[in-house]
């Protein structure tokens, strides 16, 4: 019997590799947006402190051949397509590979655990208008369900989280603060989508995985932009840490849970300014690994597309709210058409 689809597709947002590469993808990313452009320089400016080099291409890539052992030990032998919205391999320039090699009917498995307008559905605008502009022979393509409560994702972060914990000193770990953050979004978009929800969920489940009492975890937010007078989803990381010092804390454990893979709001938001905030206030920040491409969650989006394929009739979720939906509904993650100035769709480069 033959299968549904006749193709992977992988679908993230993409990074510069070189310094030369910085100014080009900062346009793409913000094209459309009514953002200055000495605040694109200003952002660029966090590039060129690692050289121009995001690692978001290079951790797909891991995640790509990793994925490809994972499907071939499982006899899909399905191929792998890789576009990005922002940079190359652009999305449009993949899916026109696609149509060139035959491929009628293809999964995507974009890079983003929570629902959001920009990191579900904006995805989803992107795939469409990708195909309307090859034309008609376009594959149809359907995204694999969110997996923010899937058993392997929380059990990733579980094991990154303990790797990181146990950096700190044995006899200072009972009172070391565990801090989840995610991308900051505008109010305006959280309010018309589960984004807030769902990470309150994963939060929840990994905190209780691990054991770490509720009282010495929070959830807070970084990377915010857009006008300062706009309301977007706090706290704010550093905030959070004067506050913790204020505290008597000593100990933080930081998880980037909103994030699937590195990038440069990974890499500067935090592993340069938190941490070098939390050293500043003679505080220990850990921060944990990304869970991208860890072998739990490569096994995990296996099973996700052995769900569509009909090889799985069993469509795991823990916790409370059960699994998402397969197929978004009409009005899943709106954001209104009107925008506060510097919002954009994506809240910043990454």
């Amino acid at each position: 019997m033959p299968l549904p689809y006749d193709a992977i597709l992988v679908v993230s947002f993409g990074g510069p590799e070189s310094r030369e590469e910085v100014i080009p993808f900062l346009e793409n990313v913000l094209r459309g947006k009514p953002v200055p452009r000495e605040r694109m320089l200003e952002v660029a400016e966090h590039y060129y402190h690692f050289d121009g080099v995001s690692p978001i291409n290079a951790q797909v890539r891991e995640f790509i051949g990793a994925l490809r052992g994972e499907l071939d030990r499982a006899g899909i032998n399905l191929p792998i397509y890789w576009g990005n919205r922002n940079w190359r391999p652009m999305l449009t320039d993949t899916i026109r590979d696609m149509t060139t090699a035959g491929v009628k009917r293809a999964l995507a498995f974009m890079t983003s655990a929570y629902s959001s307008y920009s990191g579900c559905r904006q995805y989803r605008e992107n795939v469409l208008a990708a195909c309307a502009e090859v034309g008609p022979e376009a594959p149809q393509v359907d995204k694999l369900r969110m997996f923010y409560n899937h058993p392997e994702f929380i059990a990733a972060n579980v094991e990154r989280i303990q790797a990181a914990g146990d950096q700190i000193p044995a006899d200072r770990r009972g009172q070391a603060r565990l801090i989840f953050t995610a991308h900051s979004i505008p109010l305006s978009m959280s309010d018309n989508c589960q984004y807030v929800r769902q990470l309150e969920e994963t939060c929840r489940l990994v905190a209780e995985e691990l054991g770490w009492p509720a009282e010495l975890t929070q959830l807070v937010y970084q990377s915010r932009s857009g006008r300062p007078q706009d309301p977007w989803l706090e706290p704010d990381i550093l905030e959070v840490v004067r506050q913790l010092k204020s505290e008597g804390i000593r100990d933080l454990v930081l998880s980037p849970i909103g994030f699937l893979s590195d990038h440069m709001e990974v890499l500067f938001d935090l592993d340069y300014e938190a941490l070098h905030l939390a050293q500043d206030l003679g505080m220990n920040l850990v921060r944990a690994g990304t869970v991208g491409t860890h072998p739990r969650v490569v096994a995990m989006v296996r099973e996700l597309i052995e769900e569509r394929l009909g090889l799985r009739t069993e469509k795991r979720a823990i916790g409370q709210y059960g699994p998402n939906h397969d197929v978004c509904p009409v009005d899943c993650c709106l954001y209104p058409i009107t925008r506060p100035a510097g919002a954009g769709g994506a809240a910043r480069p990454a």
